[in-house]
Order: structure tokens, then sequence, then C-alpha cells
């Protein structure tokens, strides 16, 4: 028992300077060099201070006679192993420490950089709906304003679905999914405002095969493509030819839309089609499949979107 408080500061100075210095200012630094080198030092310093503590232990416990001596301090190696035992354990324990508190931060701070991206991704998504909404409005509007002109009996059905496509515009769009079958229901609507404004001059065929109900997809994902059919078609022959199909295989959509077209200026990079395109990307990375065709007397989009 005398004999350990001789060995006490000599443990716990050890520990300290590995636990407090060598630990933290070397070792997890990655200045494994002079880690090395103190770490040395350290332990000549302690094999020192422990022969010390054998020799004071010799001459105040024992009045220098060796048989006086616990057998226990006459062995220098177990003396020393028993200091390095307790300075090894300490400073395991305090490597585990650090390598939790690091795995904590590291934790942490791979959250705020996932809440920061899933944020950015929300306010790009907000602002890409956002240019939907006066582009779609800007364009029923005009074909509101040219019924209202002829004052055509049509008017008050085309006022009906022109509200049912704000409604959808305005309150539904803002949900992150929406059934597949509401945004079919909404491209009838669309096609069907449309009909009435082309009246004989519009040839469009809608093809929907297999649409399951259970089906979520984005609001606005698909009738923009409808939208920019009517838009950027062409009369050809006294006639607009639209060709749509839309069908499922399993949780896979099949978006087909062809339109004549006669402009070679063209460009398949207006706002509407950008738009989709980042949405697309943003919201079904890997999972989609966009091709844009255009000739001199056509234009097709081919989309193909897996749910899964």
């Amino acid at each position: 028992m005398a004999f350990s408080l001789f060995l006490m500061p000599i443990t716990i100075a050890t520990t300290y300077v590995s636990i407090y210095k060598l630990i933290p200012d070397y070792l997890v630094t990655k200045r494994y060099g002079l880690f090395a080198l103190y770490s040395v030092y350290t332990f000549i310093i302690s094999c020192y201070l422990i022969m010390l503590s054998i020799f004071f232990s010799l001459t105040y416990l024992a009045e220098f006679q060796y048989n006086n001596m616990n057998p226990a301090t006459r062995n220098i190696l177990y003396v020393a192993t028993s200091v390095y035992i307790v300075v090894f354990l300490a400073s395991a324990f305090k490597l585990l420490k650090i390598n939790l508190k690091h795995s904590e931060e590291t934790k942490k701070l791979e959250t705020k950089i996932l809440e920061t991206q899933l944020k950015l991704k929300e306010q790009e998504l907000h602002y890409l709906k956002m240019q939907i909404h006066p582009h779609f409005l800007f364009n029923t509007l005009n074909t509101m304003y040219g019924f209202a002109l002829r004052k055509a009996e049509e008017t008050p059905e085309m006022i009906l679905k022109l509200s049912n496509l704000l409604d959808y515009l305005l309150y539904q769009s803002d949900k992150p999914f929406v059934a597949l079958s509401d945004e079919m229901a909404h491209i009838e609507d669309y096609i069907a405002l449309e009909k009435m404004r082309f009246n004989k001059t519009l040839n469009i065929e809608f093809i929907k095969d297999h649409i399951p109900k259970d089906l979520k997809i984005a609001p606005m994902l698909l009738l923009p493509f409808i939208e920019n059919s009517f838009k950027h078609g062409a009369i050809k022959n006294g006639v607009l030819d639209i060709f749509i199909q839309l069908k499922c295989s399993g949780r896979t959509i099949f978006l087909l839309v062809e339109n004549t077209s006669t402009k070679p200026e063209f460009s398949n990079k207006g706002i509407g089609l950008e738009n989709i395109k980042k949405r697309l990307h943003i919201l079904y990375k890997n999972n989609h499949k966009l091709v844009i065709n255009k000739t001199d007397d056509s234009f097709n989009v081919e989309l193909k979107l897996d749910l899964n």
C-alpha cells in the first residue's frame, strides 16, 4: 500500500501526458512522427521515475534491506507493466471518447448538409412550380379571351373547365404528389378547352391504357407536355394533328406526345420543357428517360417514368 503511493504520482503524470497531450495534439491530428518521438520520451522518463520509486521504496520502506521489500516491488518489469496498463486503459478510454465525439459531430454535420440540400431542392422545386403557374395561366386566359371576343356559346363550359384547371394549378400542385388519375382528368379538361378553341382545325387522339388508381406522381408533370403540343404544334393542311398515348406497366408510366410541326426554327428549349426537365431531374433523377425528337414536319416527346 505504501509503495503504491510512490507510483501514483508517476502513473497520474504519465496518464495525463498521454491523454491530454500526446493523443489530442499529435495522434488525433495525424502527426504520427511527433507522436512516436514524444511517446518514446515519455516512456524513458516514466521508466526513470519508476526506478526512482523503487529506490525510494528500498530506502524508506525496507531500510536498505532487500529482503524487507514487498515481492511485487522487486520486479521492475512487473511494476512498469502495472503502471503502463493503467496508462493504456486510460488512453484507450480517451480515444474511445474522442471517436464517439467525432462520430457524433460528423453525423450532425452530415444531417445539416442533408437538411440544407433538401431545403435547396425544395426551394428549386417551388421556383420551378412558380414558373409553371403564370406560364400555364397566360395560355389558358388567352384561349378564354378569344372565346369571349366571339361571344361563343361554349364560354360558360370553358369557364367551368378553366376553373377546375385553376383549382388544380393553385391548390393541388402544392402537394408533393397527386393521383395519376387526377392529372389525367385535368389533361382531359385541358384538351376539351383546346378543342373548343381549335374547333374543326384540330385532330386529336388520346389513348389511355391500364391506368391504376393507386399510382401517384408529382403534380403538373405530364400536363405541360400536352400544353406544349398545342402551343408549338402547327396546322398542316388545315389541321393540327396531335397524338397522345398514356399507359402503365406495373409502376412504370409511358407517355407519348406527337404533333405536326412546320417550324424548323422552333427549339425544344422553351421555358416549359426546360422546366419539366429540371423537375424530372430533381424528383426522378435516375428513374426517368425523356426523349425529344424534332423533324421538319413533326415534334414528339417520349417519357418513361419508373415510380418504383
